[in-house]
């Protein structure tokens, strides 16, 4: 062919082209997921029905869940369904706006790209950024004490406000701090467990019949098929993982029985077994039986059921093997493995153990333990499943910004505030930056102003106004100025009493920041079979 230029050996063009267009896919696809989920955000987001391939249908606007019980097959967008799940880890709170802030980042790496700037030199910028991002939130955050209640109920209501059960903040919110209060061990502040709340669901009534119970609550009703008693004062209760039923062979094995006199003594022999065991559980002085859920026979059987009662042991039985841990340090009693082992000194002990009647359904309270452990139960109610499911994650949401004041002591403003500030300050510090460094930085600071226009737009107001108000308020200095959906206006969230752990918006940064450099750095996609 003529004027083509011969090729030599060892010289090959490589076209970078397909890089390009891996990387863009990425930032796309992952730029739809952070949409999705983009109208959710803030006190006036708008809630998400899931409906799953089962059937089943969640209502709920927590960022986490929706993109939780999405199908992503996209690699990258998977990315940020991880990253939310990640956030939900560290903070429990600011789900939503992770995903958002994740976005918005990766929306101006798009435009970085376009203008011929090297993937590295952004990646390397926004890590800068991040760190200087967080240095400005501690110096705009406010030292928290724990024993400042109205500080740490500020920052639950704060949280609640955007869920479908905000009406109830009044009520979940103090349950919230009591609850993560009455388990926190001075001493060790650090090692809390959320697990240590038990939040038992009950259908029926309204969100406000939820109660906050000093004591224990079994999502089970008594046994009292063969009259049992369902109320024992000073009980001393027994938690044991053996059965109390005839014993089987190890084998699959068959007796085969030729006459009555035969088929008696089996009889006879249960019987005696069963009487024998009910005999020692009594000896050891418990009145309350808490039997553990067996899968290999019957943890209990009506003939050893009629015994218990007639020995006037209140007994609840399938209790789930998940829970004992949670038992036992309640009720301060050891899980007692076999029968020989019953002992008074492994009873736990407590004034009442009581049927109760909740909705349509019963339970068992156990009120007044003694030498209680470090635990505590809530009860929710509410009128349908949805509710339930949602008031569930709310509360724990709201737990979970409790923990974080316990893990970092600071609060900052809500409201957009803290991330209007951070632009700001990132704006000013690019200027004293060479290069593409500056241009970056200002990108991200640009970036993160998503988040009052989301605000802002999620309450059906005049998005550009509020926020070019809100950046001039924080222009002169005013940092605690954030948007005040309700009234519509821009107002000082420390006066309005809209609060937030500094640690939920610092690890929302920072993840985001890490999954963006990480989506940034991928340039092809290799499929292996």
């Amino acid at each position: 062919m003529a004027g083509a230029v011969p090729q030599r050996k060892g010289e090959t063009y490589r076209d970078n082209a397909k890089k390009q267009d891996v990387r863009t896919a990425n930032i796309e696809a992952a730029k739809a997921v952070a949409d999705a989920v983009r109208s959710s955000l803030g006190p006036r987001g708008m809630d998400k029905m899931v409906c799953q391939a089962n059937g089943d249908v969640i209502i709920t606007n927590d960022g986490a869940t929706i993109l939780n019980k999405m199908t992503v097959t996209q690699p990258a967008a998977k990315m940020l369904v991880e990253l939310s799940k990640s956030q939900d880890v560290v903070a429990g709170d600011g789900t939503t706006s992770v995903t958002v802030i994740c976005g918005a980042l990766l929306q101006k790496c798009l435009d970085l790209l376009a203008r011929g700037i090297h993937p590295t030199v952004v990646s390397d910028a926004f890590a800068l950024a991040a760190v200087k991002a967080a240095e400005i939130l501690d110096a705009m955050s406010t030292p928290v004490d724990l024993g400042d209640r109205s500080s740490l109920l500020k920052a639950a209501n704060t949280s609640l406000s955007s869920k479908v059960v905000s009406q109830y903040s009044s009520l979940l919110s103090p349950m919230a701090v009591d609850c993560v209060l009455k388990i926190l061990d001075p001493q060790r502040p650090e090692f809390l467990d959320l697990r240590d709340i038990k939040v038992v669901t009950k259908v029926g009534g309204t969100v406000d019949d939820s109660e906050y119970i000093d004591g224990m609550v079994f999502d089970h009703k008594p046994s009292k098929t063969a009259g049992g008693p369902t109320k024992v004062e000073n009980a001393k209760i027994a938690l044991i993982q053996f059965c109390i039923s005839p014993p089987k062979t190890d084998l699959e094995n068959n007796v085969i029985i030729n006459d009555y006199a035969q088929m008696d003594r089996i009889l006879k022999e249960e019987r005696n077994y069963i009487l024998q065991m009910v005999k020692k559980v009594r000896a050891s002085g418990c009145n309350v039986l808490l039997i553990q859920k067996s899968i290999l026979r019957d943890a209990v059987t009506d003939l050893s059921l009629h015994y218990l009662a007639k020995a006037k042991i209140l007994v609840v039985r399938d209790v789930e093997r998940d829970d004992i841990e949670f038992i036992s340090k309640t009720l301060n009693c050891l899980p007692i493995a076999h029968v020989d082992h019953m002992t008074p000194d492994k009873l736990g002990h407590a004034d009442l153990v009581a049927e109760a009647q909740v909705g349509s359904s019963k339970v068992v309270k156990v009120t007044g333990i003694k030498d209680k452990g470090r635990t505590t139960t809530v009860l929710l109610r509410g009128s349908n499943k949805l509710v339930l499911e949602e008031a569930d994650r709310s509360l724990h949401d709201a737990l979970c910004v409790v923990r974080c004041l316990v893990h970092r002591r600071a609060l900052i403003p809500g409201g957009a505030a803290p991330e209007v500030e951070v632009g700001l300050q990132l704006a000013r510090w690019a200027k004293h930056l060479q290069g593409m460094e500056s241009v970056c930085v200002r990108a991200y600071g640009e970036a993160l102003e998503v988040v009052p226009y989301t605000l802002a737009e999620n309450a059906g107001l005049q998005a550009i106004a509020i926020v070019t108000e809100l950046r001039n308020r924080h222009a002169q200095g005013e940092a605690s100025m954030g948007i005040n959906v309700r009234r519509g206006t821009v107002s000082d969230m420390q006066a309005e009493g809209v609060l937030q752990p500094l640690l939920v918006t610092q690890s929302a940064i920072n993840l985001a920041t890490e999954c963006v450099r990480m989506i940034l750095k991928i340039d092809d996609i290799v499929p292996t079979r």
